[in-house]
């Protein structure tokens, strides 16, 4: 069996559709839906239910997925032991990261990545955290960017850093004058939020409860790029992490405004799946990822 349709199954198992996993793997639509008619053939069962959107495995479909994984696994370690042969650092590391993180620093990183190691690839996606996590699991990503990263069975995370978390708001906002913002200068003020099904959302509620404050929550977003859209736009204020907040401050869209809330920080960190064997160009992103993430 070519490994080629291993790869394909396992996309299309991972995403759950049929026209993302052909995208993934670089392939028709129409190739992908003739693999899995052929896979089914051979096995005489189904490995799809299609009356489903998105589609689900059939019980022989998650056996041959599980199949396609192992079978992955053992070419991607046969691949390590030439790459260790051969002393250079090589191969595609797959990256998933969180917006935040991508449309701040990735371009940044990519280049620094190709400057550094010429004979190795950076592929990188951007995903909400779930689906992260799941393209982890599934083999489809080998490291996670992802904010108050979490470990499980399957799950490992690496700390990476603390981001200070600080007051977004318009220039002409009152508190956008101030040198520093208490927590009780908050009360009252319309607030831009995250989604509650966010770790951040449940961090800032928890922040809120703990030192009293009540804000009027006019409307919450999903992503950190969405909210400091509505706050440039005067719809109200934030609270960010400060690294995220650089670009709009340098064109005066934003204000930000150190909070006298030392204990609110935004962990991130990166998460790959438990006995991961890394090659060498995910060995060498997380060399330079630790580098910049000390900077």
């Amino acid at each position: 069996m070519p490994l080629w349709e291993c790869k394909l199954f396992r996309e299309i198992a991972a995403t759950r559709s049929m026209s993302k996993g052909a995208a993934h793997c670089g392939v028709s639509q129409s190739a992908a839906s003739q693999h899995v008619q052929e896979v089914e053939r051979r096995l005489g069962l189904t490995v799809f239910d299609r009356t489903k959107r998105p589609l689900v495995l059939t019980e022989a479909g998650k056996l041959y997925a599980e199949f396609c994984r192992d079978v992955l696994r053992r070419e991607e370690e046969f691949s390590l032991g030439l790459e260790a042969l051969k002393g250079d650092v090589a191969g595609t590391v797959r990256v998933a990261s969180i917006y935040s993180i991508g449309l701040s620093e990735m371009s940044r990183l990519q280049e620094e990545f190709s400057r550094r190691y010429p004979g190795a690839h950076l592929h990188v996606e951007f995903m909400r955290p779930d689906k992260i996590y799941e393209a982890v699991r599934d083999d489809t990503a080998d490291l996670g960017l992802v904010s108050y990263p979490e470990s499980s069975r399957e799950i490992a995370a690496i700390p990476w850093r603390d981001e200070e978390m600080q007051l977004a708001a318009p220039p002409s906002h009152r508190l956008g004058e101030r040198a520093e913002v208490f927590p009780a200068d908050l009360n009252g003020e319309n607030f831009i939020g995250f989604d509650e099904d966010l770790q951040i959302r449940r961090e800032l509620d928890r922040f809120f409860r703990a030192n009293a404050i009540e804000v009027n929550l006019l409307m919450h977003f999903d992503n950190i790029q969405t909210i400091k859209e509505a706050v440039a736009l005067g719809s109200g204020i934030s609270i960010l992490p400060a690294r995220t907040m650089q670009a709009e401050i340098e064109q005066g869209r934003l204000v930000a405004v150190p909070l006298h809330a030392p204990e609110l920080v935004r962990p991130v960190g990166i998460v790959h799946r438990r006995r991961k064997k890394f090659n060498g160009a995910a060995r060498a992103f997380l060399e330079l990822v630790g580098t910049a993430g000390a900077e």
